[in-house]
């Protein structure tokens, strides 16, 4: 599986799995993950700035229910504080000194199949990028089969590895929402 058609179409799977699995680690669990805040949108030093809040501080996790952000700024405690009570995330952050406390609550069972039900769809979403992936490169190989690039031969074998790779893709995917769903049930 070392011809190029193949590293390219693997690369690309290999990326589509990535964006699911930081979109899935955006989907709350009952327990604290720096991931729950990371990307917020912070409106900064007089609303002059709009920052991603991992660029404007360190996110770390304190036992399961329990996120700590502490600004490189101290100047931007405010303004990263009314971020996070203003992102509607279901949960608030408390100034506690030089740092931003965050008390993730348990999770619903109603919330939890909600999530759930999220999950799914992300997975879905990827599912339908590892297709449009390997359509992608089935087009590109009967492109050149016709221009006579491509032997049969080869293009048999090809086919046949496309297929082994988008397989194998769609078989991480099921295990991403199996551990993710695993996740939401814990209690």
């Amino acid at each position: 599986m070392d011809d190029p058609m193949i590293v390219e179409l693997k690369n690309k799977m290999v990326k589509a799995i990535h964006i699911i699995q930081e979109d899935l680690g955006t989907i709350r669990t009952g327990r604290a993950t720096p991931a729950l805040v990371e990307n917020l949108t912070i409106s900064a030093y007089g609303g002059t700035a709009q920052m991603r809040l991992k660029e404007m501080a360190t996110i770390t996790t304190e036992g399961p229910r329990m996120l700590i952000v502490a600004p490189f700024d101290p100047t931007a405690m405010r303004d990263v504080e009314k971020g996070i009570n203003t992102a509607n995330l279901g949960y608030t952050g408390a100034v506690d000194g030089n740092i931003i406390r965050i008390v993730i609550p348990p999770l619903t069972e109603e919330r939890r199949e909600e999530y759930i039900k999220l999950a799914h769809t992300k997975i879905e979403g990827g599912r339908v990028m590892i297709r449009q992936i390997r359509h992608e490169v089935m087009a590109q190989l009967k492109r050149s089969f016709e221009a006579k690039e491509v032997s049969e031969d080869d293009k048999k074998k090809l086919e046949k590895d496309i297929q082994t790779l988008t397989d194998e893709m769609m078989a991480e995917l099921d295990n991403l929402r199996e551990r993710k769903e695993k996740e939401l049930r814990e209690v």
